[in-house]
């Protein structure tokens, strides 16, 4: 009966704290996005693109973005070849409310559960922005193996630094972890 408790619990932290930061988001997205009389992404987009061309030309890359004027996306350029664009999912939002509403559903003490969240906000943002980079160049020297980088290989490095960050919390931090 506790265990049954326990997923009940977890169940409804998870889907409460999921769809009202994803409800909260999608407010902000129809709030901030533009289609009319220019494309205009959100203004989190942007600062992922920006924060995306800072750290190439960190690393010695000349990089640029700009707004894309067909769609919600930047641009992101390596020199004069445009190597990607940037659209919404690729800022990270969605893995972070993902990542969050798990936390929550696992919760810790409220002081371990604020921290661990913004320590793990920190962690998946800098992450994304190296998985955007290393995308953009490796998609720039191989423009042959897009599909097999983007659609798995990318993927799989946000999700699995999302994956461990959980993996510590559950064993490290949260109730669950005292239960046992």
């Amino acid at each position: 009966m506790k265990k049954k408790k326990t997923i009940i619990k977890f169940l409804a932290k998870f889907f409460i704290t999921y769809f009202l930061l994803l409800g909260i988001y999608s407010i902000y997205l129809k709030q901030t996005q533009e289609r009319v009389p220019i494309f205009s992404c959100s203004p989190i987009t942007k600062t992922v693109a920006e924060h995306t061309t800072s750290f190439a030309k960190m690393l010695g890359y000349p990089a640029r973005t700009m707004q894309h004027e067909a769609e919600l996306s930047m641009k992101f350029f390596i020199g004069d070849i445009y190597s990607l664009r940037i659209v919404e999912g690729c800022n990270a939002i969605s893995i972070l409310i993902l990542f969050l509403s798990f936390i929550i559903a696992f919760s810790g003490s409220l002081k371990a559960t604020i921290l661990y969240s913004v320590f793990g906000i920190f962690v998946i943002y800098i992450a994304n922005i190296i998985r955007i980079l290393a995308l953009a160049k490796l998609i720039y020297m191989y423009p042959k193996y897009l599909d097999i980088l983007h659609d798995l290989l990318f993927p799989a490095v946000i999700y699995g630094t999302v994956f461990i960050l959980w993996v510590i919390w559950v064993n490290k931090f949260s109730y669950l972890k005292k239960q046992k």
